[in-house]
């Protein structure tokens, strides 16, 4: 009940399922934010989806590297993106994304949700959840093992598996497309930038109160003469 209509920036809201949208003519993503991750209040959500809303011109490729709410994946679509491929480590999470999605009358062709292994550990701790995950071994999301495919990939994760999994993370976007890094605390930004600037180009910032979102463009592959 503590969670009120938001809004981000001119024109796009977040709306409490149970609330009448402030502005009808606004982009209005409905969530309900239930367990998950990511009620548009927070910072961090807030700059990728401004960063988000930047980014998407329309039939553009998107993937939500750790989707939480399915908020971004949801509002890409709102924003004119082809399609939203969403992936989290969280059974509750991809449980919780599909709701909201319904509850914006996206579809599962425009929204698409994998449940994955936490690659940040072992294959041996990660437990099979009602055999959705299946090899374990495999470095490769079940459903979007195609690498270099998405126009814009976000990641709004934790520091920690931000650093770990930097290559994985880039690994899904075009060369040349944009790569976006969030739920970054100001004082953690120099190990993320030290990180990606191995794979990013052109790296931008974005602040709001303590938090940064960092977004580059995926270095394109030297030709060799």
């Amino acid at each position: 009940e503590s969670f009120h209509p938001v809004e981000v920036t001119k024109g796009l809201w977040i709306v409490p399922e149970w609330s009448t949208p402030p502005d009808v003519q606004a982009t209005n993503i409905i969530l309900n934010p239930g367990l998950a991750f990511g009620t548009g209040e927070h910072a961090t959500t807030k700059l990728c989806l401004l960063l988000l809303q930047s980014l998407i011109k329309g039939g553009e490729l998107f993937l939500d590297y750790g989707t939480g709410s399915g908020i971004l994946g949801i509002a890409a679509i709102k924003f004119g993106a082809a399609m939203s491929v969403g992936v989290d480590i969280d059974p509750q999470a991809i449980k919780s994304a599909h709701q909201n999605a319904a509850l914006n009358n996206i579809g599962p062709k425009k929204m698409k949700l994998h449940l994955v292994p936490d690659r940040t550990f072992p294959a041996s701790m990660n437990e099979r959840v009602d055999g959705i995950v299946e090899d374990l071994s495999s470095h490769e999301i079940r459903g979007i093992s195609e690498t270099e495919k998405y126009d814009v990939v976000i990641a709004n994760i934790l520091l920690n598996p931000l650093l770990q999994l930097a290559d994985h993370i880039v690994s899904y976007a075009k060369p040349g497309a944009v790569v976006g890094i969030s739920g970054i605390l100001s004082e953690q930004l120099p190990h993320i930038i030290n990180r990606y600037s191995e794979f990013l180009e052109d790296i931008l910032l974005s602040e709001m109160d303590d938090w940064t979102c960092v977004s580059g463009t995926k270095k394109r592959a030297k030709e060799d003469h």
